[in-house]
């Protein structure tokens, strides 16, 4: 065991799943003194056939337990209801698509438990996200994870100063199959655990079921671009730009169209007048932005950075895409792309990226 971290604690987000518990083991090895802690965000349906909290819990048990590390189960079911649920949706209400991961980051996992293991004694907290940390002339960057395939930087774009050195991602310099590899070495009992998809309060139950119960269906018209009625949507809310299935329109064939064959794919929502927008083919003009503005500005570096060329994402799984950033008045900023983007959705999130290193974002508010 190393010895330089003697005596310095540090706080562990334990989810249940692989890459937090190799975090755990690999900062034990380093000499710190790790505690685990399992948030517990979510308890309106407990008993859930798709909430797997308890099964997390029983995991993450087991973890401590193997690793030899106390664990300690906190609440903050009530902070993210106000934080993140409550934002999550007014934005579907407002018609857009918001990504409550990132808000759960900035929100919960680096603010409410961080305060949290701070009142513990911690110096440091850490995660198993994929990504890194580095110093540069006094300042903290946040660096894409080297695994490119698992990086994890799009979802803590909104992390600051302040919370960046406090944190640790062990896993971050790792490869997934490397972390699975140590998992099974150890072995932890979730080392073939496979990976979570979403977040606990939907888990894997039909999404429009769920939001089903929170909102109020307004049905209306979905029209085509050439304005003809081709159906009827359940209400906007229910619907994201580049959706391929669930609109009840496929197959339709009007007049003699020649790409009757083509899929067709949610390319805009008019809140006004309740209609929802289809078009046919992957590539229609409605689904590519060259421009996009942003609002709502989050920057790790606590400022904006120089406007310029850069690259950025638009959907966590994309490929970094050429742009130049202009700054905006107050918290916003316009990305110009070098090639259009498909499916650009008000409510997610922009990141900017220069190389490795993660800028910060801001939430999407329209495009062109």
């Amino acid at each position: 065991m190393d010895k330089q971290h003697s005596g310095q604690r540090v706080v562990v987000g334990l989810s249940g799943g692989v890459d937090s518990a190799v975090s755990a083991w690999l900062l034990k090895q380093q000499g710190y003194e790790v505690i685990g802690i399992f948030m517990k965000n979510w308890e309106d349906d407990n008993d859930s056939e798709y909430c797997s909290s308890n099964i997390d819990f029983v995991d993450a048990a087991a973890v401590a337990d193997v690793i030899g590390i106390e664990i300690e189960h906190v609440n903050f079911a009530a902070e993210y209801k106000d934080r993140v649920f409550a934002e999550f949706l007014r934005e579907y209400q407002a018609g857009r698509t918001p990504n409550p991961d990132i808000l759960c980051n900035a929100e919960i996992k680096f603010k409410a438990f961080l305060d949290h293991a701070l009142r513990l004694g911690a110096q440091k907290i850490a995660t198993g996200h994929y990504a890194r940390v580095r110093t540069n002339g006094g300042r903290f960057e946040l660096l894409k994870g080297l695994d490119p395939a698992k990086d994890q930087s799009y979802f803590l774009h909104r992390l600051n100063q302040a919370q960046l050195s406090k944190t640790l991602f062990p896993v971050g310099e790792l490869q997934k199959t490397e972390v699975r590899r140590i998992a099974q070495e150890i072995g932890l009992p979730n080392a073939k655990k496979k990976d979570s998809t979403g977040i606990c309060f939907i888990g894997e139950r039909p999404f429009r079921e769920f939001l089903n119960r929170y909102i109020a269906k307004e049905p209306g018209a979905i029209k085509d671009d050439k304005g003809r009625i081709i159906g009827q949507h359940v209400g906007l809310s229910f619907y994201t730009l580049g959706q391929r299935q669930g609109m009840g329109i496929g197959g339709l064939k009007l007049g003699s169209d020649s790409n009757f064959h083509l899929p067709w794919y949610v390319a805009r929502k008019d809140m006004q007048t309740n209609t929802l927008w289809a078009v046919q083919g992957h590539d229609h003009p409605w689904l590519q932005s060259r421009t996009l503005q942003a609002q709502d500005a989050s920057w790790v570096a606590d400022s904006p950075p120089a406007g310029g060329p850069y690259a950025a994402k638009t959907r966590y799984r994309q490929m970094d895409a050429p742009c130049n950033l202009a700054a905006g008045a107050g918290a916003a900023f316009s990305l110009t792309f070098a090639a259009p983007q498909w499916a650009v959705t008000p409510g997610q999130s922009a990141v900017v990226y220069d190389g490795e290193v993660c800028l910060g974002g801001g939430v999407i508010s329209s495009s062109l």
